[in-house]
């Protein structure tokens, strides 16, 4: 039997200079993976780092694994053939909000909705980064921005209730900043068994500084974020004084009490019908916190797994014949 040689971080720490601008959140996202992928029990060899284009596409350059640097919006697709020819390898996505949002989106919602068997890292800054300031899909309404000096006009996109509706089966948020929470999700995507898409809300010092500081910042995380947890009651605020509760079908902030704390809503990531996760991800802010951890880890049949078994069973019927035969077989015409 192959044992599966002790990894480290180190082992995963490539010869490349890691060049990112300074206070980049690409640093810590990176640190994580680095310290997460050597605790899953894989050959190194086994990992494929897939991205397309963006800050956050320099990431096979950074990791001391296989890795594909892709072209924009098109990593899904590289991924998904990957993962069908080669069902063994640990493929993971790594693109942001304007490359796997805006030419890259059809490709996502299908490689989710298919349930590949591929973990994909969404860096979201809400601005295009690499092409120097530009408003990207997630970019808020108003946005001012170098490609929209009076404001944006487009509502942004919300990844996670985007993820939800293609039926992906592991949907998760986290923030570059916090790094516990960050490598237990990174760790929790990696053991399931199915399409993973994890919403990093990460910060762009250069072009979007603090988007997000009401979560990246610890003591303002404290207060804005709704860190959830299976089957607990859905609290937040320093000290767990607030709760969400439904109102009808519309969810309201209530102050705990001895008397209400029965009104508070319970969270169910395993939930097959994804209502709870679905009004989770459309609470605005700042009327309510910045919900943070698993959305969903539901089990279903993986594509992959599917078409190898399909494969196989076409085999046992007809038989493998060889190229020649396909090309001379019965359904084949000839004009004259």
């Amino acid at each position: 039997m192959s044992t599966v040689p002790m990894l480290s971080r180190k082992d995963f720490i490539p010869d490349q200079e890691v060049r990112w601008c300074p206070g980049c959140g690409d640093y810590s996202i990176l640190a994580q993976m680095q310290k997460v992928l050597p605790t899953l029990g894989i050959p190194r060899e086994q990992f494929v780092i897939i991205s397309g284009i963006g800050c956050s596409s320099r990431f096979p350059y950074y990791l001391n694994t296989y890795g594909f640097h892709t072209i924009h919006g098109r990593a899904p697709a590289v991924a998904t053939g990957l993962k069908i020819a080669r069902p063994d390898l640990s493929v993971w996505v790594i693109t942001g909000d304007g490359d796997g949002l805006s030419i890259g989106g059809n490709h996502l919602i299908h490689m989710l909705r298919r349930n590949l068997d591929i973990k994909i890292l969404l860096f979201d800054n809400r601005i295009y980064g690499l092409t120097k300031g530009q408003y990207s899909p997630t970019s808020e309404l108003g946005k001012k921005t170098k490609s929209s000096p009076m404001g944006t006009i487009e509502s942004p996109i919300r990844p996670i209730e985007l993820a939800l509706g293609a039926e992906a089966t592991f949907v998760a948020r986290t923030v570059d900043t916090d790094m516990p929470h960050l490598g237990d999700i990174l760790r929790r995507a990696a053991q399931h068994k199915g399409s993973a898409l994890i919403h990093i809300l990460q910060n762009c010092p250069v072009f979007n500084d603090g988007a997000f500081e009401s979560v990246r910042d610890r003591m303002e995380r404290m207060e804005h974020g709704l860190y959830l947890t299976h089957g607990s009651p859905l609290l937040f605020g320093k000290d767990n004084e607030k709760m969400i509760v439904l109102d009808g079908v519309e969810p309201r902030v209530e102050t705990l009490t001895s008397s209400n704390h029965d009104q508070v809503l319970i969270h169910d990531e395993h939930a097959s019908q994804p209502s709870l996760a679905f009004l989770l991800s459309r609470l605005p802010y700042p009327d309510f916190p910045i919900p943070m951890g698993v959305f969903r880890d539901i089990t279903k049949p993986t594509y992959d797994t599917a078409l190898v078994g399909q494969v196989e069973e076409a085999k046992r019927r007809i038989g493998s014949p060889d190229i020649q035969t396909l090309l001379e077989g019965p359904e084949t015409w000839r004009v004259e």
